[in-house]
C-alpha cells in the first residue's frame, strides 16, 4: 500500500544536504579535550647560554689557518704567524699544542677562495684525532 501523501509511481527525492550537526558535535569534544589538556602539558625548557658566559674568552685557543688543499698553519693564543705543516700532520701538531688537554678550543680560519671541501676535511681530521672543541672563525660586519 503506497503512502497516503504520495502519488502512485513517484520517486522519491534524494536530499542533497550534508547533515552538519554530527561534524559539530566532534569538533566541540576535540575543544574540550585540548582545552583541558592544555594547562597539564609542560613546556619544554630551552637552557640558553647567558650574555656574560659567552663574552668570555677562553684561556687557550689553537688556530688553525687554512692556506690551500696541502698547507695549513698553526698558532696557538694567535701569536706570530703559525708553524706552517703539511695537511696531514694537523692533527699531530693540534694535540702537540693542546698538551693532553683536548677541550682546548680549535678555531678553523680559511679564505674565501679554499674550497669548503678542504674545511670540512679539517674539521673530520680534527675531530677523528680526539679534538672535542671545533669551531669556524668568522668575519663579523658592523651594522
Amino acid at each position: 500500500m503506497p503512502a497516503p501523501n504520495r502519488r502512485p509511481g513517484a520517486r522519491r527525492r534524494t536530499i542533497n544536504e550534508i547533515n552538519m550537526v554530527p561534524f559539530i558535535d566532534v569538533m566541540l569534544v576535540l575543544l574540550i579535550i585540548f582545552m583541558v589538556s592544555a594547562p597539564l602539558m609542560s613546556p619544554g625548557v630551552v637552557d640558553l647560554p647567558s650574555v656574560g658566559q659567552a663574552q668570555r674568552q677562553p684561556d687557550h685557543l689553537i688556530e688553525v689557518i687554512i692556506e690551500n688543499a696541502e698547507r695549513v698553519r698553526v698558532r696557538l693564543d694567535g701569536q706570530g704567524q703559525g708553524e706552517r705543516v703539511a695537511f696531514k700532520g694537523l692533527a699531530g701538531q693540534v694535540e702537540a699544542l693542546q698538551g693532553g688537554s683536548r677541550h682546548t678550543p680549535v678555531v678553523i680560519a680559511a679564505d674565501k677562495g679554499v674550497a669548503y671541501e678542504v674545511v670540512v676535511k679539517a674539521m673530520d681530521t680534527l675531530q677523528r684525532a680526539g679534538v672535542q672543541r671545533v669551531g669556524l672563525a668568522v668575519r663579523t660586519t658592523g651594522t
